[in-house]
């Protein structure tokens, strides 16, 4: 048997910390939720008690895996998660609007930690009450600015994308944004859509549709989308691997044919969550591709973005956008 590693004295530290406010943090959140008919009450209550949940090494945390993120206290992702059902608890019978305008007060205020509270109330709203939340959602997404905030906000767009199909527009949309958390949001939401919902989220559409995204964006400059397309091809493999790898096999060459370290790397990234047979002929199909410091982006909504704005943007043929009529809006 393999022996089991000790923990290291800042993860006992983190646990410590944790046990002994967790039940803090069930009570905050009820006491926050039974003045639901006050949402800017709870919004105080929130934000006073919030810092007693806080320690110095969680903001550390925070600011070393998001360094320009902004305003936090670091209250540990646990201890907000308990916040959060004690909220649930104590909101239990009110009904969507009602949360939805506590989202709202939530949304207006820092620290971002009471942003990240408020998406789980999108998040039970969204399809009940679908377009005031998507107006929120909306909000939120132009003020993201850290990876954090749109990685969480991603499962709630995922599930309203879910309860109406129609709102893949709203990612289609995003794809051309100038801000690249936006763009993020895009992959982030489709790697979050599978699961979502294991049954919904993993249909033959899914894939066609979240493929057909990243495929708007690789090619992007920003290492944060990148890491979202890489995110959400890893998932896609759980709906539909072929599909994947016949992208994968694509993107591959288009990489090598050009030298587009961008496209290569996302293509990489994908590595370990395939077969190793699959690994080796990519691996073999890129060669030394590698991504270059300064190099643009190379994306199809990159260079239509460009010829919208009238840039002249220097874009090989092969990457050149095209319409495709034949994709539902």
């Amino acid at each position: 048997m393999t022996p089991v590693a000790a923990a290291s004295p800042a993860t006992e530290r983190s646990q410590a910390f944790v046990a002994a406010h967790l039940d803090a943090a069930i009570a905050l959140g009820r006491r926050a939720g039974e003045e639901a008919q006050d949402p800017a009450a709870i919004a105080q209550t929130l934000h006073d008690g919030l810092p007693e949940l806080a320690d110095a090494e969680g903001l550390e945390g925070v600011r070393r895996v998001a360094p320009a993120i902004g305003e936090v206290l670091g209250v540990r992702a646990t201890l907000l998660s308990a916040v959060t059902r004690g909220l649930r608890s104590a909101t239990r019978r009110d009904n969507p609007g009602t949360l939805l305008d506590i989202a709202d007060h939530l949304q207006r205020q820092a620290p971002l930690e009471l942003h990240w509270l408020a998406n789980d109330l999108l998040d039970r709203a969204i399809v009940h009450e679908p377009e005031r939340a998507w107006q929120l959602l909306r909000r939120e997404a132009r003020s993201a600015a850290d990876w954090i905030t749109v990685d969480n906000l991603a499962h709630v767009v995922g599930r309203g994308i879910l309860a109406e199909p129609y709102r893949w527009a709203e990612l289609e949309q995003l794809a051309y944004s100038p801000s690249r958390w936006e763009r993020r949001l895009v992959g982030s939401t489709v790697a979050t859509i599978p699961f979502v919902d294991h049954a919904a989220g993993r249909t033959p559409e899914i894939a066609r549709r979240g493929i057909a995204l990243v495929g708007d964006l690789i090619g992007d400059a920003e290492p944060d989308v990148q890491k979202s397309l890489s995110w959400a091809l890893r998932n896609l493999l759980y709906v539909d691997p072929a599909a994947v790898a016949a992208f994968l096999d694509r993107e591959a060459t288009e990489a090598a044919e050009h030298n587009d370290g961008h496209r290569a790397w996302v293509v990489r990234d994908t590595f370990e969550k395939l077969p190793s047979d699959t690994v080796e002929r990519l691996r073999s199909r890129l060669g030394s591709v590698r991504k270059h410091p300064g190099a643009p982006s190379t994306s199809r909504a990159a260079a239509a973005a460009a010829s919208f704005l009238g840039l002249g943007v220097d874009v090989p043929p092969a990457k050149r956008p095209t319409i495709d009529r034949s994709r539902p809006a």
